[in-house]
């Protein structure tokens, strides 16, 4: 028989029943209760369990994680250890990560849902991790390689492979194209999480497509702030992935929110094009050349159903212009204002072109999740 139970401001009482009245045990542990409320602070042990690799890099690796509580919980995490084989000393690394701490607490509080959320920063022997959220879903770096749509194609049907090249993803030159209402959501995303890290006066300094997370709810995430810090106090050395950092950084000068926007400026382009925008360029200065060309040289590198539209090819050298006063002045008004991210969705809703843009991403990545559990893992 089911038991209900009401409850007010004072007790909880079975239905029809009575107030229990506790035994010795039941006495021991109310006690033990109010005590913990009474000493107002908590401690305790998490216990973390090491279930996958989910990526190495220069700061060190990241690990998909079980955090285990009481009765059976348990919960996925990522946790990033920061390795110390590039500092000269225990006291460089230890001053290191007292900034990573102070700007992981700084993004923890913000709490934009296109913006990782971090969970804590712990100590364990003197080795220092962040513990993260598990996002679900995929880094566009994963998704721009050949395999993915060739996986996809041996597994749909006619018709809905035709709608995945007419509005998803179709070929590129040398990997999948993005097509352009969804690389603009997913660049829309990115500066709404951009724009909430800036209003904090906190640059991230590494966009790229490794660092963009699409999630199978069909949203994009910002990942990875190890190389974030605040604008009154920028690194005395800084990292960078030279690919996709703006004109300025290469050059040794500041970077600002708006060398942010270059950054993500190229992944929208490296999206729409269907291929790196700066593949095979290895010196620093032929580097640098490349992209104070790139606003000149856009009609050749994209795709005519891009080039054709004004107000995106407006929008996308609003973002990497080389000067970075010649750039949108701030994420949000890349997003909202007049020319940025919005204006040409809306222009997609009056051309009658526009598509659920989440729900497209979340059907796609869905796709490519039954594939992976099938066992036929993107390369």
């Amino acid at each position: 028989m089911l038991t209900t139970t009401y409850n007010d401001e004072r007790l909880t009482i079975a239905q029809g029943g009575k107030v229990a009245k506790p035994d010795a045990t039941a006495d021991d542990l109310i006690q033990r209760y109010l005590n913990l409320l009474n000493d107002k602070r908590l401690a305790w042990t998490a216990h973390h369990k090491f279930k996958q690799l989910l990526g190495t890099g220069g700061q060190g690796v990241v690990f998909l994680t079980e955090r285990r509580g009481a009765d059976g919980f348990t919960l996925p995490v990522a946790i990033k250890i920061f390795s110390p084989e590039h500092f000269k000393s225990a006291s460089d690394y230890e001053a290191a990560m007292s900034t990573h701490a102070h700007i992981a607490a700084r993004v923890a509080q913000i709490q934009q849902h296109n913006l990782l959320d971090v969970q804590n920063f712990v100590d364990r022997n003197r080795v220092r991790m962040m513990v993260m959220e598990w996002i679900d879903g995929y880094d566009l770096r994963r998704l721009l390689v050949p395999k993915m749509l060739e996986r996809i194609r041996a597994r749909v049907s006619q018709k809905r492979w035709e709608t995945i090249n007419r509005v998803v993803v179709t070929a590129g030159p040398s990997q999948p194209r993005i097509k352009p209402g969804i690389a603009v959501a997913i660049v829309r995303d990115c500066l709404a999480a951009l724009a909430a890290l800036h209003r904090e006066d906190i640059v991230h300094g590494d966009i790229k497509p490794s660092n963009i997370m699409l999630k199978c709810t069909g949203t994009a995430k910002i990942i990875d702030i190890g190389s974030a810090f605040e604008i009154g106090d920028p690194p005395a050395m800084r990292s960078c992935t030279p690919a996709f950092a703006a004109p300025e950084v290469l050059e040794g000068n500041e970077a600002t929110p708006r060398s942010d926007l270059a950054s993500l400026g190229y992944v929208l382009i490296e999206m729409l094009s269907g291929r790196p925008v700066f593949k095979g360029i290895t010196s620093y200065r032929d580097l640098l050349e490349a992209k104070r060309q790139l606003h000149q040289d856009l009609d050749s590198i994209l795709p005519q159903e891009v080039t054709c539209n004004t107000l995106l090819m407006s929008f996308c050298r609003g973002l990497i212009a080389t000067d970075p006063m010649k750039r949108f002045p701030s994420a949000e008004a890349a997003n909202v204002r007049k020319g940025g991210a919005a204006a040409f969705q809306r222009q997609l809703v009056m051309s009658d072109l526009a598509s659920e843009y989440d729900n497209e991403i979340l059907h796609w990545l869905q796709e490519l999740r039954e594939l992976d559990a099938m066992g036929d893992e993107t390369k």
